[in-house]
This record gives structure tokens, sequence and C-alpha cells, in this order.
């Protein structure tokens, strides 16, 4: 039944006020509607736009779970927690998350659907993984993954209002200092205490290459990252590690942020640029090593959130992965800091 004070949309009403027990996304009901899954007075519904009034009743005909096209494939994965309702992994590098055009097989969901087998309940109707998030396929690190519809719309709702922590280890170019006086010049950035820089802006996909995003002040998505420097490397300084943290999560977030305000990410090859360590002041190994490093220095490291059944607080770190890892400790020997 629709409760007081409807949204304007039908599927935002009974995304609202459907059973809780039902666990319901509001996707999942857009689906339901356009499948002839939702019936008032005995009459199919179909518009997810149409107006609902307080007082009315529709049913809502849930189909039985079908099995995936996705295919189970046999991917070692590294679980940090499992549950009936939801699994924790640490992502390698070169991992697509989900399947998609041209990359068909050895996602993260094909790993998932082999390693769950039976365990998973259905989520959107269908026996498979529920993603919530996703990082991209040269990042790595930490995902949670829900198991089951009610998990699935407990943790979807979580991300939506901005309540899951997740921070992220990167390798930029430069210093994003305080001090900088050209930073205080950039769009969109600003500084809060402890020197942690904040930057805010739209993101929106690239006018030209519909594969990247761009930096948009009107229009777009909202997003936010803030980011604080942990070491740097060289002397003068010339490559930091930062910790970035999202307010919002959006395709590429981080790479484009960095870019924007002139820092970034090492082997970034959309986003980077074509920007060289200076060997001067990183000796000629360590600015060899950073030129050479093939993917995006990119690793979410911290991940915290509510379990959407339980109720309970889950907090996940994880360490750098050994290339990674590999690399500052190189800097660190050969480019100490100053």
């Amino acid at each position: 039944m629709i409760g007081p004070n409807p949204p304007d949309r039908l599927d935002k009403a009974l995304a609202r006020d459907v059973p809780e027990d039902a666990a319901l996304s509001r996707s999942r009901i857009v689906k339901l509607l356009a499948e002839a899954g939702v019936r008032r007075a005995g009459k199919v519904v179909t518009d997810a736009k149409a107006k609902p009034a307080e007082g009315q009743v529709y049913e809502i005909a849930l189909v039985p779970e079908v099995e995936t096209e996705t295919a189970p494939e046999n991917i070692p994965l590294t679980v940090l927690w499992e549950d009936e309702d939801l699994i924790v992994i640490d992502k390698p590098a070169g991992m697509v998350v989900h399947p998609a055009p041209g990359a068909r097989a050895g996602t993260l969901v094909n790993a998932l659907l082999h390693h769950c087998g039976d365990t998973l309940s259905g989520v959107g109707g269908r026996k498979r993984p529920g993603i919530v998030h996703r990082i991209d396929k040269d990042t790595t690190g930490l995902l949670v993954v829900a198991k089951s519809d009610r998990a699935h719309h407990g943790l979807a709702r979580q991300f939506e209002k901005h309540s899951v922590n997740r921070r992220y280890i990167a390798l930029v170019h430069g210093v994003p200092d305080v001090a900088d006086p050209r930073l205080h010049g950039v769009k969109g950035t600003s500084f809060e205490p402890g020197g942690v820089l904040k930057i805010t802006t739209q993101l929106a996909r690239h006018r030209t290459d519909r594969q990247r995003q761009a930096v948009r002040f009107e229009g777009g998505r909202h997003a936010v990252t803030r980011v604080r420097v942990r070491e740097t490397y060289g002397k003068p300084p010339a490559v930091a590690l930062v910790e970035c943290w999202l307010e919002t999560g959006r395709t590429h977030q981080i790479r484009v942020h960095m870019a924007h305000v002139g820092h970034g990410l090492v082997g970034d090859k959309t986003y980077g640029g074509r920007r060289k360590p200076p060997a001067k002041a990183l000796g000629a190994e360590a600015a060899a090593a950073i030129s050479g490093f093939p993917r995006q220095a990119l690793h979410a490291a911290t991940l915290g959130f509510t379990h959407p059944v339980s109720g309970r607080d889950m907090a996940f770190e994880c360490p750098l992965p050994h290339d990674f890892q590999a690399l500052a400790d190189l800097l660190a020997a050969l480019a100490p800091n100053p």
C-alpha cells in the first residue's frame, strides 16, 4: 500500500513502501514494472513514471529465479569475509568486475559464480552476485558483493547515502601540498584542517572520448574527493604517496580528480598524461621504475559499512599488492624523504 506523501513517481513510491522483507530495490521494481509484474486492482501497471496516490494497493509478482547466462569460472579469489548474504574480496590487478563487451570471461562475476555456487540466493531475480560498486580493471583492493536480494538492497542504500567508508592509496606525480600556491588557483579545490585537499566538481563523460570521464562545473554528477599526503619522495619532492577518500563514488573519480589538480596517478595511461618523473630529483633507477609501472598505482585499501542484515559494523583493510609495495619500497630506498 502506498503510504502518506508519496514520491511523484510510482517506482520511487513502491521502492519506499514495499515491505522491507521483500528487499526490492528501485531498479528491480522498474524491471518488474516493465515485465508486467505489477498490478493494481487486477490490471497490469507498467509505467514507472505514473503518479501514485496514498492508499493505492499494488500487487507485485516475483518471478522465479533463473540461472544467469554468465558462465562460472574457477578463478582463485582472496576472500576476507563471507556469509550467507555478502562476500568481501581483495580484487587483483587485471580483473574486470562485471562482464561487458570485450570482457565476457575472466571477470569477478565469473569467479564469484563458481566460488559461491548454490549459496547465491538470488539478486534481482537471477542467481548472480549483486555488484553494488566497482573498481577499475587495473585498480586493486577491497570490494563487497551481495549474495542475496536483502543484502543487495541494503548495501545499495548505503552507497546511495554515501555512508560507506572507502579509502584508497595512490602514488601521484608531484606533491599536492597546501603550501603550493598553484593548487589554490585550481577551480574546485579547497583545503581543510590537517592539510587535506578537497576536490569538488561535477563529472561527466568526455565530449569526444566516451571511454573517459571529464571534470565539469555545470551538468554531470556531483563528485567529492579528499586527499592527504602520506609520504614524499625525491629531493626536491617529486612523487607522493597519498590517501584518498570518497564522499561520492563516480567512475574513475580519483583518477580524474587527481589529473584535474595536476597530480595524475603514476602509471595512469588514460589520465596521467605523458609526465616523466625527474631523474635529477629521484635518481635514474627510481625514475625508470616509475616510468615503467604498467598500471595506475591505485589500491582500495579500506572498506567500512554496516552489515545490511545483521546491522553489525564491518571494517576491512588490505595491504598494498606486491607490485605497488615493491615500487614504494624502491622509492623509499633510492629517493628517500627529504
